[in-house]
């Protein structure tokens, strides 16, 4: 039995609305994500309607979440903000979450290296017996002033990053950023 040609047609509507990536349009319609992406170079496609498509599912969620297709604009515009304070109530808990951490990883870096040394001799007590150095050099490694400085560093970026994000969450500071909120938490943690 013969293989049914890929529906070309479908699959460049799909790719000009933007919402699946060429591999996931690829295992859709049964062809390699090489050859869409051939095509697509070849036949000039774009993802024209990618920015139309999303507007339209924006305002689709604001509608459904007001339950009325001719909601008035003062319901529509009050679900809008509910869901984006509700945004900034999670991101503010996330926020607080993540000083949290920090704080409680300088505690604990402050406990040991105020007490190197007492860390030193339990290490040495612990490994005398061991056959060879190796063991007793990672454990006076973790504990030595480089290690620390090295957690300090990373500790104070994640400061740099949650003091900013915290100051922006609760309207602190004039609008600095050209960057939304929403935006810059995103590529703060690496989710974009």
């Amino acid at each position: 039995m013969a293989e049914a040609a890929p529906d070309w047609d479908a699959i460049h509507a799909e790719y000009r609305a933007g919402q699946l990536s060429n591999v996931m349009l690829g295992k859709k319609y049964g062809v390699t994500e090489g050859a869409i992406r051939k095509r697509a170079k070849a036949e000039g496609w774009q993802k024209d309607l990618a920015d139309a498509v999303r507007q339209q599912v924006k305002e689709k969620l604001v509608r459904d979440e007001v339950r009325a297709p001719n909601a008035r604009d003062r319901e529509i515009v009050e679900a809008a903000a509910t869901t984006g304070a509700d945004v900034v109530r999670r991101h503010r808990r996330d926020i607080s979450k993540g000083q949290d951490i920090v704080s409680m990883l300088f505690g604990q870096l402050e406990e040991a290296a105020s007490n190197r040394a007492e860390l030193e001799d339990a290490i040495e007590e612990e490994t005398k017996n061991d056959e060879t150095t190796r063991r007793r050099t990672q454990l006076m490694r973790l504990v030595s002033l480089a290690s620390h400085a090295g957690v300090l560093r990373d500790l104070s970026a994640a400061m740099k990053n949650l003091i900013p994000l915290e100051r922006q969450a609760y309207n602190l500071d004039e609008q600095e950023h050209e960057e939304p909120y929403e935006e810059r938490l995103r590529r703060l943690l690496g989710q974009e």
